[in-house]
């Protein structure tokens, strides 16, 4: 994960480098290894690099042996080997894992990004037409933001984070997932087409419960190309404990396994990746090692150390508190880019502990998004009045991760230089999993069938003696706690306490002017918008946030924490 600067047909590009430098500058915490750009035509590309593949070979922007065409790329490409190999004359001039675009632009021009399986934002310049392509991965794991300026409108920019436009352009967008930009015909186009991406669609394939299991292994084998240290982000609960529990798996069996050495007969550098075999190289420690962070005795922190003495990590735990969280209430928001209550809550123990763990020597880290928004495991999807509507709310909170978990994982992170990869975000895996009938995923508690209870099932090997078992049993039949509560519910209730002696009931009944119709509807809300707004004044910033709610028309409680859910074990009224 890096961070990427372009613009594409400025007026003056030559006097705009060192403006483009400074403005790329802003995203350097996202790369902090080294720093590129390449200038053609009225084009410009800028990059700031985390090298974690392709270590000594790997600077951006790539240009291609020719020199007509130059690419920058936020992201990782877990097929690259495979890829590769389909282009046996090409000559490959590094060992990255996203040179590959550029012979795959060469073959299927804007169909590209189709054949790619990875998380990525890239802008890949054709000089020879002078012609820029960008493009987003399916889901938006990886952030990007186009903007367009009425002082230069020819131009148009592209940058991994909002803070490198927010001066610039009068008009921003984050770029939508799982679309390509082509400035032959000034569009941006969706490639990404699953037939599940449609909501009204209700899915009907049988619940296969080993295929579930099977295709999450894989997806965290491919999550472990790397040639630097890596981790887990380990909160105790479902999600995170599984990813955890395979990389522990994968790691044993690799280093078991595979006797590779780093450099062939040639003394040329192996790739670091998955072979055609399904096998992984990688480098990294022989252990997984686990983080976990929260308030002293957490939920999450209790849970989290039975998990990483079952599984055998390396575990290490992190403490803050109330005040230190508040203190860091500011720099998350400068980094997140947004005031949604329930991003903020969350990101901040997040943002917090990627500083530790980046401290650590850790540049890479798995971490357990979207299982919620596949499987239904937010707690008001118990409301859910029917399976259709369960399903196309799910495929909703998919769709829209970009603006919420997605984001909140890769900015948090990625403000220290630490790349948050998603397993259950695998293209594969959402094929599988987004296309079983919805009724085997509805909560149903007379039944016992609580929250996420196939993905629980899929891991479950009590049924089978002689099987190794995942995790312990109270902890894959854990209740779901959302993340800002798990780190310890007094921190949502500091919060909340905070706010309400900071924002005066005068303050809280009068609404700034030029906040439209996006009124904050708590006291707490009310002063995130006031601190996001001192850090981005621009109107144009606050036109790319979106405000996680639960579903209002369920009956749900407006406050995103877990513990108004009416099913939640610590229940509490709104």
């Amino acid at each position: 994960m890096c961070g990427i600067f372009a613009a594409y047909k400025h007026e003056n590009v030559q006097d705009f480098k060192q403006r483009a430098l400074q403005l790329s500058k802003r995203i350097r915490h996202r790369g902090p290894d080294w720093s590129g750009n390449t200038v053609r035509n009225s084009t410009i590309l800028a990059h700031e690099r985390l090298a974690i593949v392709g270590l000594d070979s790997g600077a951006q922007p790539i240009t291609s042996p020719c020199g007509d065409y130059i690419l920058s790329v936020n992201g990782e490409i877990y097929n690259h080997i495979q890829i590769r190999e389909q282009f046996p004359d090409y000559g490959f001039k590094t060992l990255s894992d996203c040179e590959p675009i550029i012979p795959l632009y060469l073959k299927y021009d804007t169909e590209a990004p189709k054949h790619l399986d990875g998380m990525f934002a890239w802008c890949l310049y054709d000089a020879k037409k002078d012609r820029i392509i960008a493009a987003r991965d399916p889901i938006g794991i990886t952030t990007m933001y186009m903007g367009r300026s009425s002082i230069s409108p020819k131009t148009v920019f592209f940058a991994s984070e909002l803070k490198c436009l927010v001066d610039d352009c009068d008009d921003i967008v984050a770029f939508p997932p799982g679309h390509v930009y082509d400035s032959e015909t000034d569009k941006i186009t969706r490639y990404f087409n699953p037939d599940w991406i449609d909501e009204e669609r209700i899915a009907s394939q049988p619940l296969d419960l080993m295929a579930i299991r099977t295709s999450l292994e894989t997806a965290v084998r491919k999550r472990l190309m790397a040639e630097v240290p890596y981790g887990v982000l380990l909160s105790g609960g479902l999600d995170s404990s599984l990813i955890a529990a395979i990389a522990s798996r994968e790691t044993e069996k690799a280093n078991r396994d595979l006797n590779v050495d780093e450099y062939d007969a040639d003394g040329a550098k192996n790739l670091a990746g998955i072979d055609d075999q399904g096998n992984l190289h990688a480098g990294g420690w022989s252990r997984v090692h686990s983080f976990a962070i929260g308030l002293p005795n957490a939920p999450d922190l209790q849970a989290a150390r039975k998990v990483a003495k079952f599984i055998g990590s390396i575990h290490h735990e992190h403490t803050f508190t109330l005040q230190e969280g508040l203190d860091a209430l500011d720099d998350c928001i400068y980094h997140l880019e947004t005031y949604d209550v329930t991003t903020i809550r969350a990101s901040t123990p997040m943002f917090l502990l990627s500083r530790k763990i980046k401290a650590q020597g850790v540049k890479m880290v798995l971490s357990g998004e979207g299982s919620d928004e596949i499987f239904g495991g937010y707690l008001y999807f118990a409301q859910a009045p029917s399976a259709a509507e369960f399903h196309i709310e799910s495929v909703k909170r998919v769709k829209n991760l970009h603006l919420a978990d997605c984001l909140r994982a890769n900015k948090s992170t990625m403000a220290w230089g630490l790349e948050a990869r998603v397993p259950f975000l695998d293209r594969d895996f959402l094929d599988l999993c987004m296309n079983i009938d919805p009724k085997e995923k509805m909560i149903n508690q007379k039944e016992g069938r609580i929250e996420k209870y196939i993905l629980r099932k899929a891991f479950d090997t009590s049924d089978d003696p002689n099987a190794k078992p995942y995790l312990p049993e109270e902890i894959l039949w854990r209740q779901k706690e959302q993340f800002s509560d798990g780190v310890g519910y007094s921190w949502i209730d500091g919060l909340k306490d905070t706010a309400e002696k900071v924002i005066s009931d005068e303050m809280f009944a009068n609404p700034k002017p030029h906040w439209g119709n996006d009124i904050p509807t708590t006291k707490e809300a009310y002063w995130y918008r006031l601190k996001f707004d001192a850090l981005y004044p621009q109107a144009t910033a606050a036109a790319t946030v979106m405000r996680w709610i639960p579903k209002a028309d369920w009956g749900c409680a407006e406050d995103p924490s877990g513990r108004y859910a009416q099913i939640h074990e610590q229940h509490v009224q709104a």
